[in-house]
């Protein structure tokens, strides 16, 4: 899951340790701005720490995070974020409501809510916070909202949408491995199976390896188009590399 979270990543420049000579700004001026300054450091280790999932460790800078500044909106995203993780839901959806009503402009804010909201069978109400990331001209992977709009549209049993979200975030990224795939689940089940077996050619060529779900959905593409040695290799690395799982059990009853 965290493939599909936009976190803060960790840039931390370390000039601000100086005590700075804060050019004509007043006292309080100073005051608000080294407090910000200490947010945003301690926000950045947070998501250090939540990459490493070390996740009491990312609180506790949120902790200190908020000391310095209680209204730095993305420090309430990280910690919902890391209440995510610990499936902690009422706390996490509390945290992301709460950094978009200090910043509802924060392209990652409306991101990572999205994300949540479609994780917790909330598909539709997810698409809005998807669109409100796209509008910010600062958001630096357009792709990956897309791609999140377009599988959570899927989810929500709306093809035709979740195919124009995919289509776009290939635009942006051509050979997106994740919208590929996508594109491969969603042409099988819309029964245009040549063009499904098209877009997985082109996501098994980024990938290493493929999971069992990830080569099932293969194993009933070729035996769709008729490409009977495919289906047979397909099938012999899925029992062969997966011989417990689901899959496997589907494929071994002719399913």
């Amino acid at each position: 899951m965290k493939k599909m979270i936009a976190v803060l990543l960790p840039l931390i420049l370390l000039a601000g340790c100086g005590t700075p000579s804060g050019g004509g700004q007043s006292a309080p001026e100073q005051y608000k701005s080294r407090a910000s300054a200490s947010a945003k450091v301690h926000t950045e280790l947070a998501g250090m720490y939540y990459e490493r999932a070390q996740m009491g460790i990312a609180l506790g800078e949120i902790d200190r995070a908020l000391q310095a500044d209680q209204n730095y909106a993305p420090a309430y995203y990280m910690r919902g974020l890391i209440h995510m993780e610990l499936r902690e839901h009422k706390e996490a959806d509390e945290d992301f409501q709460q950094s978009l009503r200090l910043d509802k402009t924060d392209p990652k804010a409306n991101y990572n809510y999205g994300w949540f909201l479609c994780q917790r069978g909330k598909e539709k109400k997810s698409i809005p916070y998807f669109l409100a990331a796209l509008k910010n001209p600062l958001y630096e992977t357009p792709e990956l909202a897309y791609l999140s709009a377009g599988r959570c549209s899927k989810k929500a049993g709306n093809n035709k949408e979740a195919e124009e979200f995919l289509q776009r975030a290939l635009q942006i990224q051509p050979g997106l491995p994740q919208a590929l795939l996508a594109m491969a689940e969603l042409n099988f089940a819309n029964g245009d199976y040549a063009t499904a077996k098209k877009y997985f050619a082109g996501f098994s060529e980024k990938s290493d390896s493929l999971t069992a779900e990830q080569l099932w959905l293969a194993v009933r593409i070729e035996r769709k188009v008729g490409d009977r040695n495919a289906e047979a290799s397909y099938g012999i690395q899925l029992r062969k590399r997966f011989p417990d799982a689901r899959e496997t059990q589907l494929l071994i009853r002719g399913e």
